[in-house]
């Protein structure tokens, strides 16, 4: 057996994106100095249960996922935007809604988390679809989702009173539904937060959403039993409807958080060209472009439409193929 060559890699930025790269790619990496300056380094908990995730994945597997910790933090998508936003994006490309679902049996906050998921994922029979999705459509509607665990329902309708009233000046069509929790369903820690997504005429869903609750304790060099004061709900639904607004501004088919996934979704396309739009490049967005070209040797041409101050990305996908799938 011949000697294996690493694709080798510093630092915890962007981990689960190159792993999940790695697996796609077939490409083994060897990870080094993982948080090694840091007060509590290398992996963190919810890392290491993403190794074990993924493993369990790669061993012909049918996928239905109980998944139990954070549903909802400021540092990632929430469990109500990957429903109601990353869902129909996968679907856009090809993927199976029959199958395809998240529902929320608890929800959990940090620091302790406590929230549980099931996720169920279709398999894909052959591979995606190329896709050339540029109508960005005018907002027609705005939904949203506000949740309260382990405090007082009152933040809730704060939150959805303060969001409803910047966005009923722009449009009528503005309905947020709340999710309070209790008892085990609630989790572990108390946090709040609001989840809102705008759809569009051309079926676009550009989203955002934030969640307050205490640190984790790797997260703080505050040992003591002092806790900061928590944002008022107040600021939390403006922030957030302020942030949408921004994000809608920006132009493009899908939101900054979601540029990421889009990207990917287009490299694992059959040999076909995909045209998308998107506004202003994020940082997330730039570091997925360089790793799509590292590990799939997919490369977008990029080309900035100045009319509309956003960006039209091109590439030509690197065919991956469900080649596990069984033949009839």
């Amino acid at each position: 057996m011949g000697k294996i060559s690493f694709m080798r890699l510093k630092g915890s930025q962007h981990l689960r994106q190159r792993l999940v790269l790695a697996t796609l790619s077939s490409t083994p990496i060897l990870i080094d100095d993982i948080r090694h300056e840091e007060t509590w380094p290398g992996l963190r908990p919810y890392e290491v249960s993403l190794l074990r995730l993924i493993e369990k994945l790669t061993d012909d597997c049918i996928v239905e996922i109980n998944e139990t910790g954070i549903t909802n933090d400021s540092k990632d998508p929430s469990v109500d935007t990957f429903r109601k936003v990353t869902m129909p994006l996968l679907k856009r490309f090809g993927v199976p809604p029959e199958g395809l679902y998240l529902k929320i049996e608890s929800r959990g906050c940090p620091p302790l988390g406590g929230g549980e998921i099931v996720l169920g994922v279709p398999i894909v029979p052959n591979s995606l679809t190329a896709v050339t999705w540029i109508d960005e459509g005018m907002v027609q509607r705005i939904r949203g989702t506000t949740f309260s665990t382990r405090v007082h329902p009152e933040c809730e309708k704060t939150m959805t009173y303060t969001a409803r009233g910047i966005f009923n000046r722009l449009l009528p069509d503005v309905h947020v539904f709340g999710d309070h929790r209790s008892g085990p369903q609630a989790g572990k820690s108390p946090g709040y937060g609001i989840s809102l997504f705008a759809q569009t005429t051309s079926g676009c869903f550009i989203s955002t959403d934030t969640a307050v609750s205490y640190a984790r304790v790797e997260e703080t060099d505050d040992y003591d039993d002092e806790r900061k004061e928590l944002t008022p709900p107040d600021e939390v639904g403006e922030q957030a409807a302020s942030t949408l607004l921004g994000e809608i501004e920006q132009g493009g088919v899908v939101d900054s958080t979601h540029q990421g996934m889009l990207f990917l979704l287009c490299a694992l396309c059959p040999p076909d060209v995909s045209k998308v739009r998107v506004g202003k490049l994020s940082q997330y967005g730039i570091e997925t472009l360089r790793h799509i070209r590292d590990f799939l040797g997919v490369k977008f041409v990029i080309k900035p439409d100045s009319a509309t101050e956003t960006v039209l990305l091109t590439c030509v996908g690197c065919g991956l193929k469900n080649l596990s799938r069984k033949l009839s």
